[in-house]
């Protein structure tokens, strides 16, 4: 049931078991899950369009899920919460949904599912769900407070909303991070968790281009547009995918999932040559008495304007390859290998796919995600430090803790 405006009776604030805070992913599928079990679940919005962020979520065709979502594909400060609501509702559970709402669907790569038409399709799925199990959603609802009620009252929380008061026995965030704030992002839930007491850790932007300083663009801006594959790492983390060069810095998919791992200061290492090994590349052409110059060999090796630029930023010599020392290529092959490279920032939550970060976990608890000292509060999706992948995995961790918390609000 999809309303925009209830009137009070006599002036009374409106009563329900569960009200969501949150018309996302994460806030529906609780939503239905909650109304499956019998309980009357209302799912509030501020925004005036469902799954604003699933609908513009991969190129509008929303990476819905990944098929080898496990809990290695998440960042958090405790790399165990995720397990027991990945386990308990896993990929192919949300799967077998798009199958029985008759979704046409593909794997792209890498275990990415993506709607064939529109992610629409999903928004529609989630609505469908909440309507059949009985949970009303209201848009354009913004949560103004939520506050304990006095102990003897029959509900625990009384939720202030610029359309009246409301009052339930249990209350979820589902609200979100802070990535993408032209669609409606805001930090209503962080603050939330903050006022009952729970830690939020540090928030940043993630799944998201990194900026580089300004010797950088100089060297490499008018490349803008080139892209490579590469195996990039930072920390312990290695991606092998495609990297951008752009008038900012870099992007593409590598660094996006890189972004998740990066901190400032951290240096990142990029492959550039993942499949062919430079040394051997440049030494068997010296071997073979080959006259060509150095110059020319990158150029054969990485395109023309990627290799020219690679060329000068190596320093390399620009003769031929038969006068080069093999110490010298070799010096050379190993940086083509592991170029390090200090980003200056992230891009910004205004295109950051996801917000690395939010309520610690050690606040909830794995099974049901109900917050320990505040019995009755329950937080899940991209409000909780648990971040996934680039991929389909956070849309992933939205169905399973929202499933986790609906089965046990």
């Amino acid at each position: 049931m999809l309303s925009g405006e209830k009137m009070y009776r006599g002036g009374m604030n409106e009563q329900w078991d569960v009200i969501v805070l949150g018309a996302g992913g994460a806030g529906m599928m609780c939503a239905a899950t909650a109304a499956r079990r019998g309980r009357r679940t209302l799912a509030l919005d501020h925004g005036d369009k469902l799954g604003r962020k699933i609908l513009i979520s991969g190129g509008g065709r929303c990476n819905f899920t990944n098929i080898g979502a496990g809990p290695a594909n998440y960042y958090s400060d405790n790399e165990h919460f995720a397990k027991s609501a990945l386990a308990r509702y896993t990929s192919r559970d949300f799967l077998g949904l798009v199958e029985k709402h008759g979704i046409p669907y593909y794997e792209k790569k890498l275990g990415q599912l993506f709607c064939r038409d529109s992610a629409q399709s999903i928004v529609e799925l989630l609505r469908a769900e909440c309507e059949e199990s009985g949970a009303e959603i209201r848009l354009q609802t913004k949560i103004e407070d939520v506050e304990l009620m006095p102990e003897g009252s029959s509900h625990r929380f009384l939720v202030k909303t610029n359309k009246g008061n409301l009052e339930a026995e249990s209350v979820v965030i589902a609200t979100g991070g802070l990535s993408i704030p032209k669609i409606g992002a805001t930090e209503i839930g962080y603050k939330l968790a903050r006022k009952f007491g729970l830690a939020v850790t540090r928030l940043d932007a993630a799944l998201v281009s990194l900026s580089m300083p300004p010797e950088f663009l100089s060297r490499f801006a008018e490349i803008s547009g080139v892209s490579i594959d590469t195996k990039a790492t930072v920390r312990d983390k290695t991606f092998r995918e495609n990297i951008l060069f752009t008038h900012q810095g870099l992007s593409g998919p590598a660094i996006l999932q890189l972004s998740l791992h990066w901190f400032p200061k951290d240096p990142i290492f990029l492959d550039l040559s993942p499949d062919v090994p430079m040394e051997e590349f440049f030494l068997s052409r010296k071997r073979e008495g080959s006259r060509r110059t150095m110059k020319t060999l990158f150029t054969e090796r990485f395109t023309e304007r990627l290799g020219e630029k690679l060329f000068q930023e190596f320093g390399v010599p620009e003769v031929p390859v038969m006068e080069v020392a093999d110490a010298t290529l070799k010096k050379i092959a190993a940086g083509l290998h592991r170029w390090e490279l200090y980003p200056l920032c992230d891009g910004g939550y205004g295109k950051a796919e996801v917000t690395r970060g939010g309520v610690a976990t050690g606040e909830l608890s794995s099974k049901t995600l109900e917050a320990k000292k505040v019995p009755g509060l329950f937080c899940v999706g991209e409000v909780v430090d648990v971040t996934g992948w680039l991929g389909g995995y956070n849309f992933q961790w939205a169905w399973a803790s929202g499933v986790a918390a609906g089965s046990s609000v």
